[in-house]
């Protein structure tokens, strides 16, 4: 009923039926998500999730050190990354979440700094499963907190974002495990990645993979993050699983929020008609999981930063959707004839 209401409204609007394409897809959804034929997308937040990964002081899989990740969470403080461009720019609340960095960040008193640390920075899955159901478990619980937080103070729109050295191997992990994938179509070059450097990683990665039988792991999320993930990576997990019980419009980012996407859509199909799928990064895997997904990214501009900047660039094409879905008159508002009259 609802769907009829909603495909008539936009089809009734002053222009050819279709010719929005998109956006008719985009303001449908969004109606069906907040039950209602008028939406409306209120302070739209994007939330970045820090953490460490335990592989990453080895240098087998990330050409950068582990300690890039504090120092981004403070350029994220100081509003010098590109994600504190595009949110300012649209008019985006940017919270900032210290999931697991593996470094000293209490002395930061912030608004937009969230001190939720459940560790500093996963175990090396080299030498075991690199978190413990506990701290699975806890990470998820935090992530649905601080959503619903979000939601009661009137934000019905979110995307996530991620910052953690290392945290593009443990999201291929990831997308193996449930995908059931080669490795190899999972494992991108990653940040500053050479062709030698990627062999390196592929070979470290395969045999992490070898070690926790990752991929007899698709119907168990839960203990595939323990094994392979990262704090806020699970942390992300809650953050999508709480977004979608309060029906906020889901913004997915890129490799590493799809990876985190994958889990909470094995916990919750459900979730997955709540997602708009902001664009499809540069990083090889990020194509194959938006085909398992038979998802439809918004954009394709060659992103492969995270920090949610994909999400944050996407959101103003959400709200272009909702704004002609109630601003733009209909043929009987503005006296012109339909192509039957």
């Amino acid at each position: 009923m609802l769907n009829d209401q909603l495909q008539n409204k936009i089809n009734g609007k002053t222009k050819p039926i279709g010719a929005l394409g998109t956006l008719e897809e985009i303001a449908l959804q969004v109606g069906l998500i907040q039950s209602t034929t008028s939406p409306a997308i209120k302070k739209p937040t994007i939330l970045v999730f820090a953490g460490d990964h335990g592989i990453a002081a080895t240098g087998l899989v990330n050409p950068y050190p582990q300690a890039v990740t504090a120092q981004m969470v403070l350029n994220f403080l100081q509003g010098g990354a590109a994600i504190n461009v595009f949110t300012q720019l649209h008019n985006q609340v940017l919270i900032v979440v210290d999931a697991g960095v593996n470094a000293e960040l209490g002395h930061l008193q912030q608004e937009n700094f969230i001190h939720a640390k459940q560790g500093m920075g996963s175990r090396n899955y080299l030498d075991g499963e690199a978190l413990t159901q506990n701290e699975v478990e806890k990470s998820i619980a935090v992530g649905k907190q601080l959503v619903l937080k979000i939601a009661t103070e009137g934000c019905n729109c979110i995307g996530f974002g991620e910052m953690g050295i290392g945290n593009s191997s443990a999201a291929a992990l990831i997308m193996h495990g449930i995908t059931n994938l080669p490795l190899s179509d999972c494992v991108g070059v990653g940040t500053g990645t050479n062709q030698e450097q990627y062999k390196t990683k592929l070979a470290t990665l395969e045999k992490v993979a070898a070690l926790h039988q990752v991929i007899h792991m698709a119907n168990d999320p839960l203990k595939l993050l323990a094994a392979v993930g990262g704090f806020e990576i699970a942390m992300m997990v809650g953050a999508y699983l709480s977004a979608a019980e309060n029906k906020m419009v889901i913004v997915v980012d890129g490799f590493i929020a799809t990876a985190a996407l994958l889990i909470a859509a094995k916990i919750s199909p459900e979730i997955l008609s709540n997602c708009l799928f902001a664009h499809n990064s540069q990083e090889q895997g990020h194509t194959k999981m938006l085909e398992y997904l038979k998802a439809k990214p918004l954009l394709q501009l060659g992103l492969r930063l995270g920090e949610g900047t994909g999400a944050s660039l996407a959101i103003p094409i959400i709200q272009s959707a909702v704004a002609f879905i109630n601003q733009m008159a209909s043929f009987e508002q503005a006296g012109v004839s339909t192509a039957t009259e």
